[in-house]
């Protein structure tokens, strides 16, 4: 649930993202709304990236978009190192966190979780050189490509030691977006994701970051989910969310066989479904990936496979919700 939030409240997709304090207090409003998880959030795919000198631009429909790629030779990458700490607190997003977590604790203090975000380690990285650049020196210039990453990842790594300094903690959200089996083998996807993933968590975990850890693996991960269970950081409390399985959602039933040893499971329902007028047809839907997972070892929460759709229909979260309580209340199976 991000600026779908604020459309429910009568706000655009842009005020959710220039607007951040407005943005996390409409999904407060609507977790308590449709009784979700009440957490608040607000973030965008590419944190940290600014200060590696990225420039991001604010779009009426879409959340804020890279402006372009600021290097294109492997020359430029190779001096590339990542941020330090004292330089992040005077970037631009420690001090929108610091605002941001700061407004919630003064006017929804009940929903306050400091989370710090490493999201897409793969893609941020190639953000700086472009993504054509990028997958072409996954090929070519391996080390240049992993040089990319590192930097995001260690300066994302700062990142949520500093929050965790200020705030006694911050829960972790990352994923492998980019690095998927539509554009790599499993092979890559292990070198070029869930390795960096197990990277980011350990060193934050060691700074004082976690316990709770997000694993958002969004697209299609249809046979390189196998890579991810024996590579990531499993901590007594993490959620563990694939998108799809080639065209499809992720099967519920295999998410819960695959990882139920390790973590709480979140499976979802295709967003295809929440932007069409037919609330049943979610409701059914939920109701057999409810089915499907709810007897996981280590707990089971329904969401959709990415982000709530912006224009998600409300009478379609409702369904979603009474699905979870019809047919997942604790007692009643």
């Amino acid at each position: 649930m991000l600026s779908n939030a604020a459309v429910n409240c009568g706000f655009t997709i842009r005020d959710f993202y220039e607007k951040p304090e407005l943005g996390i207090h409409c999904v407060g409003y609507v977790a308590e709304l449709f009784d979700l998880l009440p957490v608040t959030h607000w973030f965008f795919s590419l944190p940290w990236i600014r200060e590696l000198g990225i420039t991001l631009e604010y779009k009426d429909t879409l959340p804020p978009v890279s402006t372009g790629p600021i290097m294109s030779e492997p020359e430029e990458v190779e001096k590339l190192v990542p941020i330090e700490k004292e330089d992040l607190k005077k970037g631009s997003t420690i001090p929108l966190f610091y605002g941001l977590y700061d407004y919630v604790q003064q006017n929804l203090p009940h929903t306050l979780v400091p989370i710090s975000y490493g999201f897409d380690l793969c893609g941020a990285g190639a953000e700086l050189v472009g993504v054509e650049n990028f997958i072409m020196w996954t090929f070519t210039e391996p080390d240049i490509a992993h040089k990319l990453i590192d930097t995001y990842v260690g300066t994302s790594i700062n990142g949520a030691d500093i929050l965790s300094d200020k705030y006694g903690m911050a829960m972790l959200i990352v994923g492998s977006i980019l690095a998927n089996n539509d554009i790599f083998s499993d092979e890559m996807v292990e070198e070029f994701s869930a390795k960096k993933m197990h990277t980011y968590v350990d060193q934050c975990f060691r700074k004082g970051a976690g316990p709770q850890i997000f694993y958002h693996l969004c697209g299609n991960h249809e046979t390189d989910y196998k890579v991810f269970k024996k590579n990531l950081v499993w901590s007594p409390f993490n959620v563990l969310e694939i998108g799809y399985m080639g065209q499809n959602e992720f099967p519920a039933e295999l998410l819960k066989n695959e990882f139920q040893d390790v973590t709480t499971i979140m499976p979802g329902v295709d967003t295809k479904l929440m932007i069409n007028p037919n609330p049943k047809k979610v409701y059914e839907r939920a109701k057999e990936v409810v089915l499907a997972g709810r007897d996981a070892k280590k707990g089971f929460i329904l969401g959709t496979t990415c982000e709530t759709p912006p224009y998600t229909i409300p009478g379609n979260l409702l369904a979603l919700t009474r699905a979870a309580r019809d047919f997942g209340t604790y007692g009643t199976w």
